[in-house]
């Protein structure tokens, strides 16, 4: 059943923060710390949690270079981009909907 579906792709995808961590990594690789800047108003310990999600969901990586000092970046998996379009969808229903609230108004 759709309703089915719809159910697992929130459980993985829901959230408050979920959908704007993965639209960051969309630009391509970045730092923990360029994550907790650019998603705002995220704290570092809920960042933390949602990685750790997003990762054993296999829709992120994480790496971790050898230099000194050491550093971990945070990247899209090939299958993490295969949400892409829903994101592409939900950004244009939300723009479509500030529109329609504004023209309400």
């Amino acid at each position: 059943m759709a309703i089915m579906g719809v159910h697992d792709a929130m459980d993985v995808l829901g959230g408050k923060w979920k959908i704007s961590i993965i639209t960051c990594l969309l630009f391509g690789p970045r730092r923990y710390s360029e994550i907790l800047r650019d998603v705002s108003g995220i704290s570092g310990k809920v960042l933390s949690r949602e990685l750790k999600e997003l990762e054993i969901n296999v829709l992120i990586e994480r790496s971790v270079s050898e230099s000194a000092p050491i550093s971990v970046t945070y990247s899209l998996t090939e299958y993490g981009e295969s949400v892409t379009p829903v994101i592409t969808v939900l950004s244009g229903w939300g723009q479509e909907h500030r529109s329609t609230i504004k023209a309400k108004r």
